[in-house]
């Protein structure tokens, strides 16, 4: 199937080949019938795309500031990289679709193949939507009518922070698509509405759907006309959808208004305030997010959870089905926004034509009917052999920014013959496909543990999948590298260490890149040399993730020190040289006495008689060194940070070694698995190994929550 995308590094659009995403449980599948293009806000992400780099750097001060921050820890180069990175992702256009639904998740119940549906999938054949983003579309409603119907739910919301009531004075200020749909909104809750915009179009549109109009270009002033609106009084309310870097807006909404007046800002406009606006009337201001509650929030989107009626009345799938309704009672008329409309393969020609004045574009579908290129769940790129004897074939499992970023790059540098890569929506893995030579893009895992042409699976998913994946490789008789953590929990380590042990000729291998690092190579064998046990301590300044980051769900993530503190724990393991004996663990705890499990400190005796520390800390500055390392023994210390510079203390002919780059290692890990599986050997950390690290995380996690 096809799809629009964005490239924001290069501002290249095109509309790609994509294999259809797969369903997750809480997920419909939809084939798109008309999409709509929200001109504002898409028009401006192609612009920041073709913009160059330093244009970019001043749309954006605040992550300037984060660059900058992480050029005096990571250094110029691995900054410059994360960045060129970042910007390679490519961006999926569109968020207003409508469409039949072609399948559901497991877990679905509202939703059926064969229902009409609007959702806020991007331009694209096929689009796969959380369940609670979606709505039925009702009977007389077309589908490029419904198609609005995300664009009307941003309206909608903002008019019901608004609280209008009947016989009250509105002000829209901005009339693009939204600013005109909350014109017609409001007449419909019975307000008189004033707009405000600088296109006479606008503003005849704007009359056309009930309101009186203020034209910016004409020289109109627009709060001596809502003050003649008002009859004197100051309007009950503001509704501001315009898109502008001034500060105008908020200031003239504020002297429009009349004491306790309400403002609402649904666009995107400047917020330097001035007290006295507000202080005087007592005014209420709110930013709209979006459709609605539930948005950008994990258990509404992912999980499906929904708010109980009686608590949260109109959530963002709410909103849908009431716009929706409103546009089957012909309450809101779309006709005259609809300005242009492009058959899906000339959506590029679309694009190129809008304009600051230009309202609705739509973009319009092929029948479903007869199209079994719609369920085509990868797509082929080059044609692939089976692996010659000897040959590492590669099925990558996720293209997330790190795999993509990272470990990819390291696995192509390595030599590995790139076979297929796995995305739950195409377009990443499509993307990364290009980028490295990899033979197929698919939205199918099974696809690389059934292909007999892979032997080797990289598993670079979420944390929850990790275990089931590599014991899927074990019994396809696979070689399987896996991201860390190897399991979340104990039952989950048990099943792969028993299909580890009833395979005929297994290789697992987990993600601790940092023992590949050359510094802690270096480090390795000064210490192996010393007979006298070591105390070590690892700093990790980790940084704070906010609480509903997937990272932190146990069931998902693990948490931190599961999903991350792993690395450490190995890290120490492998300059220990010795099993681990005991594990003590605790943390921070806050003031209701429950743990802050990334505020912890975890000790680990090893059989030697050395000692661990791992301080793993997310309460630190960004300024100091993300991960520190001190050694002592024998008189001796060494201190590395953030594997870029070592110092070394009272080691003879050695005081230290520096990098331009952070180097965690992962080059050298993926030239050591792939040799390894070329040549037949074991994996470069023995297995009996990597389950006591996963063992030892367990335990120091079980100490910290009690």
């Amino acid at each position: 199937m096809k799809q629009l995308i964005q490239n924001l590094g290069s501002g290249e659009t095109i509309v790609a080949d994509i294999p259809t995403p797969s369903v997750g449980r809480n997920q419909v599948l939809i084939a798109t019938q008309a999409s709509v293009v929200s001109v504002g806000t898409e028009r401006m992400l192609i612009q920041f795309g073709r913009a160059n780099l330093l244009d970019k750097a001043r749309q954006q001060p605040d992550k300037v500031k984060q660059v900058l921050e992480k050029v005096k820890t990571d250094g110029l180069a691995t900054t410059m990289n994360a960045v060129r990175s970042k910007l390679d992702q490519p961006v999926p256009l569109g968020y207003c679709n409508a469409g039949i639904v072609l399948a559901v998740g497991s877990e679905v119940r509202g939703f059926a193949p064969g229902d009409r549906v609007v959702s806020n999938g991007p331009h694209a054949e096929v689009v796969c939507v959380a369940e609670n983003l979606c709505a039925k579309i009702p009977d007389g409603v077309s589908y490029e009518e419904a198609a609005f119907a995300v664009l009307g739910a941003i309206a909608l919301q903002g008019i019901r922070l608004i609280q209008p009531t009947l016989g009250e004075t509105m002000v829209v200020t901005g009339l693009g698509l939204i600013g005109l749909l909350a014109v017609q909104l409001l007449r419909a809750n019975g307000c008189r509405v004033l707009g405000v915009d600088f296109d006479p179009k606008k503003c005849e549109l704007a009359r056309q759907f009930g309101a009186e109009t203020v034209d910016l270009s004409a020289g109109g002033d627009p709060v001596a006309a809502a003050m003649a609106f008002s009859r004197g009084r100051g309007v009950d309310g503001v509704v501001i959808t315009a898109a502008t870097k001034s500060n105008e807006p908020m200031h003239q909404a504020a002297l429009m208004c009349r004491k306790r007046g309400r403002i609402v800002l649904t666009g995107v406009v400047g917020l330097e305030l001035m007290r006295d606006d507000f202080y005087k009337k007592e005014l209420s201001f709110q930013v709209s997010c979006s459709y609605g509650p539930g948005r950008y929030e994990e258990a509404y989107e992912d999980r499906a959870m929904d708010y109980p009626e009686a608590f949260v009345r109109w959530t963002a799938q709410r909103n849908f089905e009431a716009f929706l309704d409103v546009l089957q009672s012909n309450q809101v008329n779309l006709k005259p926004l609809i300005q242009h409309r492009f058959p899906f393969d000339r959506a590029i020609e679309a694009y190129e034509g809008i304009g600051g004045g230009v309202l609705g574009v739509v973009l319009e579908y092929p029948s479903v009917e007869g199209r079994s290129d719609l369920t085509n769940r990868q797509v082929n790129l080059v044609t692939s052999a089976a692996p010659a004897t000897g040959e590492v074939s590669a099925g990558v499992l996720g293209a997330g920014n790190f795999s993509a970023g990272v470990l990819i790059p390291a696995l192509a540098a390595a030599g590995a013959k790139l076979h297929t890569v796995v995305s739950s929506g195409g377009v990443s893995g499509t993307h990364v496909a290009k980028k490295y030579g990899f033979a197929r893009s698919s939205t199918d895992n099974n696809s690389v543990f059934d292909d007999p042409a892979i032997n080797s699976v990289f598993v670079t998913t979420r944390h929850d999948s990790h275990a089931r994946y590599v014991v899927r490789a074990i019994e396809a008789g696979k070689r399987a590298f896996v991201e860390k953590p190897l399991a979340l929990t104990r039952e989950e380590l048990s099943e792969v260490t028993t299909a580890y042990q009833a395979a005929t000729d297994p290789f697992v291998m987990v993600g601790f890149n940092r023992r590949f690092s050359p510094f802690i190579e270096k480090l390795k064998s000064m210490l192996d040399a010393q007979s006298q046990p070591k105390t070590m301590i690892m700093t990790v300044n980790a940084g704070a993730i906010p609480a509903d980051h997937w990272t932190q769900n146990p069931l998902v993530g693990g948490g931190r020190i599961i999903g991350e503190g792993c690395h450490f724990i190995d890290l120490l393991r492998h300059l220990a040289g010795h099993p681990i004996v005991e594990v003590r663990a605790t943390a921070a705890k806050d003031a209701a006495g429950n743990a802050i499990e990334d505020q912890a400190t975890i000790i680990l005796t090893f059989a030697d008689g050395s000692v661990g520390t791992v301080l793993y800390l997310a309460n630190g500055h960004r300024s100091f060194p993300k991960e520190r390392l001190e050694v002592f023994v024998g008189e001796r210390i060494v201190q590395l940070d953030n594997f870029r510079s070592m110092k070394a203390y009272g080691w003879p002919g050695f005081t230290g070694m520096k990098s331009k780059t952070v180097d965690k290692g992962h080059a050298n890990e993926f030239k050591a698995i792939v040799n390894a599986i070329r040549d037949g050997r074991p994996a470069p950390i023995p297995f009996a190994e990597i389950v006591e690290v996963t063992a030892a995380t367990f335990d120091a996690v079980d100490q910290i929550r009690g």
